[in-house]
C-alpha cells in the first residue's frame, strides 16, 4: 500500500520521502510516552491517589497491566516502522525498544503476582 496524504481540495498525493522517517519517529515519541504513563501511574499516582479515594487494591495492578499492553503493542509498532526504513537509529532504537518491552514484562508480571497473591 503507497502512502499517501489528502489535500484541502481532496486530491490525494504519495507521501513525501522525507514523511516516513517523521512517521517513525513520532510512533517511537508515542511509544515511549505510553510507557511513561504506566510507570507514572503505577509508582506515583496509583499508591498514593487510590488510597485516598477508597479505591479497590487491585485496581492498580489491573491498570497497569493494561497500560504495559498497549505499551508493549506501541514499542512494536514502532520499532516495526523503523526496520521497515532501515532508519539511521535502527540499532540504538531496536535496543531501547527490546529493553522497554522486557522491562514492562517485568512490570506486567509483579502486577499479576499482586493480584494473585
Amino acid at each position: 500500500m503507497d502512502p499517501t496524504t489528502a489535500t484541502p481540495m481532496g486530491v490525494t498525493l504519495p507521501d513525501a520521502p522525507c514523511e516516513a522517517p517523521r512517521r517513525a519517529e513520532r510512533a517511537f515519541s508515542f511509544s515511549v510516552v505510553v510507557s511513561g504513563i504506566r510507570c507514572i501511574l503505577a509508582y506515583v499516582v496509583l499508591p498514593f491517589v487510590t488510597p485516598l479515594l477508597g479505591i479497590a487494591p487491585g485496581v492498580g495492578p489491573t491498570l497497569g497491566i493494561a497500560i504495559a499492553v498497549v505499551a508493549i503493542v506501541a514499542n512494536a509498532i514502532s520499532l516495526g516502522r523503523f526496520r521497515r526504513l532501515r532508519h539511521r537509529w535502527l540499532k540504538g532504537i531496536t535496543v531501547l525498544h527490546v529493553a522497554v518491552i522486557c522491562f514492562l514484562l517485568v512490570l506486567i508480571g509483579i502486577d499479576v503476582a499482586e493480584l494473585v497473591g
